[in-house]
């Protein structure tokens, strides 16, 4: 999987985790000079407390575009680490 904002490749791996429609990439392949930390956090009532990521490619930010759960509730443990992506960004296979 390969996921894609503005012609710029920001994940990409085949060892992704789908929860809910959305794909989780393991934090080891996503490019994270194009992540810079969010003040926004939203709470799932079974993964937890997420945070977010606004996303930087050649000057243009794409707010609060990807998220993780740091510490996600034991029901979503396999997520821990991983991050996903929406508001545009293309994840294909």
């Amino acid at each position: 999987m390969k996921a894609v904002w503005n012609n710029q490749i920001l994940a990409e791996s085949d060892q992704t985790i789908v929860v809910e429609n959305n794909h989780y990439f393991p934090k080891n392949s996503v490019n994270a000079d194009l992540l810079k930390p969010s003040a926004t956090h939203t709470t799932c009532p079974w993964k937890g407390v997420a945070s977010y990521y606004t996303i930087e490619v050649d000057g243009q930010q794409n707010k609060d575009a990807a998220w993780h759960y740091p510490e996600p509730k034991e029901a979503a443990a396999q997520i821990k680490d991983y991050v996903a992506f929406w508001k545009g960004v293309k994840v294909t296979d």
